[in-house]
């Protein structure tokens, strides 16, 4: 099968009414975007995926921009698969978000699912300027478990890099083979978890994040934050016994934000 070197492109601007519409859109193979919805004052879009998945070989470059007082939501209506890779390559992902001041960016796809013997690579870079608000959430699967996958990839790398006005404030990198997962996932006693990160900037006091994530913590699902060194940014870390349990908690951090974040409540409406 042929090697895909897909690209998404979007950039969201304020119109002069006020409404949030897609100045620039450029897509191809593996991406497809379904038509554009909006609820309130968020313009909502979904990014589809019409093959099987993600193949050894394939190259995807996503850049999403942001203008001031554009508010977007980008969101898939089902997991990202990586196939098993045949040969020595591989998958790559490179993206990068960026919001001007003003601007909302509510990144929410639905989580990651490596198949056995995959090799996936991503780098998220998310350029924040003074006074841009984001929910960031990117999360992982330990595989196919249904089908005894867990923790079954050849090798999965991801890297996020956030800055704001410039300064970098949080910079990671996760890069583990299957067993090596396995082995951290049984030290901290659950087989199967499910994991996520989530960014959050100018959604909201620190102090309210703190509380909302000692809320959420229980001892079968781990949930734990930090602020950030940039102006009103968090960091919040989820271990989830399953997919459903994910969603659940991520769905709570969200609505438990809204009074201070109303562009959270929106309906998702993933088909």
């Amino acid at each position: 099968m042929a090697e895909l070197d897909g690209h998404l492109e979007l950039r969201a601007t304020a119109s002069a009414d006020g409404r949030t519409v897609l100045s620039h859109q450029s897509f191809r193979a593996p991406f497809h975007l379904s038509k554009p919805y909006a609820h309130d004052e968020v313009l909502q879009v979904q990014i589809v995926n019409p093959t099987a998945g993600m193949l050894e070989g394939d190259r995807l470059r996503v850049d999403i921009a942001v203008e001031k007082g554009a508010a977007l939501l980008v969101t898939t209506p089902s997991h990202a698969r990586v196939f098993r890779a045949k040969g020595n390559g591989g998958v790559t992902c490179r993206q990068t978000l960026r919001v001007a001041s003003g601007g909302w960016l509510d990144w929410w796809p639905e989580p990651l699912v490596p198949h056995a013997g995959s090799r996936y690579v991503q780098e998220t870079t998310v350029d924040l300027e003074n006074g841009a608000a984001l929910f960031f959430c990117d999360a992982v699967a330990p595989g196919r478990v249904a089908r005894g996958e867990a923790w079954s990839w050849q090798s999965l790398e991801m890297k996020l890099n956030v800055t704001q006005a410039g300064r970098p404030i949080l910079r990671e990198r996760l890069a583990l083979s299957g067993e090596q997962a396995a082995k951290l996932a049984g030290w901290a006693g659950a087989s199967e978890p499910w994991l996520a990160t989530l960014v959050l900037a100018s959604v909201g006091e620190n102090a309210i994040c703190q509380r909302i994530t000692q809320e959420l913590h229980t001892p079968q699902c781990w949930v734990g934050g930090s602020t950030l060194a940039g102006d009103a940014a968090w960091s919040v870390r989820i271990a989830a016994r399953d997919g459903q349990e994910l969603r659940d908690v991520v769905s709570k951090f969200r609505t438990r934000l809204v009074e201070n974040c109303p562009k959270l409540a929106v309906d998702l409406r993933r088909v």
